[in-house]
């Protein structure tokens, strides 16, 4: 089974810094794509940022220039350097390990985090 498990979610003021972490834990054998998504009071769950194990990113444009996405493929653990943050940054933050391949399990999978929660105030 795969777990994954996020840190660094806090209350913080208008224009601060967070960095949030996640490590995936298990029998892995590979993860290919590993990301942050977000989901705000009544709003869907967006993608904020992505990575692959090649180093390959992506980001959404609403966080393009402020927020920085890591990773570690030797610990399985991704990062999300925020900074400038807005209060419309508020949400429970999501990592997300894509196409997961691991001790037991048939095929590639989608695995997610419980969620941290950040909230912005201005």
């Amino acid at each position: 089974q795969v777990q994954l498990v996020e840190s660094g979610g806090a209350l913080v003021q208008a224009g601060g810094s967070l960095r949030l972490s996640c490590a995936a834990s298990g029998r892995i054998f590979s993860i290919n794509a590993m990301g942050w998504y977000r989901q705000a009071p009544g709003k869907q769950r967006e993608l904020v940022a992505a990575i692959t194990s090649g180093g390959s990113t992506n980001y959404a444009d609403s966080v393009k220039g402020r927020f920085t996405i890591s990773r570690d493929n030797a610990k399985n653990t991704v990062y999300l350097q925020m900074n400038s943050l807005k209060p419309e940054d508020t949400a429970v933050y999501y990592c997300n390990a894509d196409e997961v391949s691991a001790e037991g399990m048939i095929g590639l999978f989608r695995a997610w985090g419980q969620g941290t929660q950040v909230t912005v105030s201005s």
